[in-house]
């Protein structure tokens, strides 16, 4: 058992100081490459390299065909990736950013006016069962 034990040692000590000759190496190079970066050639270099300020790589617009192929692609993403249960959802959104009526501009339009008329409905139904709770509750007293 000591001589395992003596053995495991002088491997791990071996191992060590390899690993602090290349970490000490290391440390080296980095203080060098940092000398090499502050120093005023490399400035110049840098700044002749660099674009000028009036240049930007900022995405200033982005087109409605554009952002829906994006999604898409992320809806297909994720229905490769996703349980059988999630799928028949990732499809209708794949299905609705794909179909006819999505490459039509205002593609929600039709939706927003039908949820508005269903709201015009209940605030309808709902004053009349008011009226009607009125009335009953007149009746029996």
């Amino acid at each position: 058992y000591l001589a395992d034990l003596e053995k495991s040692c002088a491997t791990k000590t071996s191992e060590w100081e390899e690993r602090s000759k290349t970490r000490a190496e290391e440390l080296v190079a980095l203080a060098d490459t940092i000398k090499i970066l502050n120093d005023d050639d490399a400035l110049d270099l840098f700044k002749s390299t660099l674009p000028s300020a009036s240049a930007s790589f900022v995405q200033l617009h982005a087109s409605a065909g554009a952002q829906r192929a994006r999604a898409l692609a992320l809806v297909h993403a994720a229905r490769a990736s996703a349980v059988v249960q999630s799928r028949p959802g990732l499809d209708l959104l794949a299905l609705t950013l794909a179909g006819k009526r999505a490459l039509n501009a205002g593609g929600f339009d039709k939706v927003i006016m039908m949820i508005d008329g269903m709201i015009e409905v209940l605030k309808k139904e709902q004053k009349d069962d008011d009226d009607k709770e009125e009335y009953c509750k007149a009746q029996f007293d």
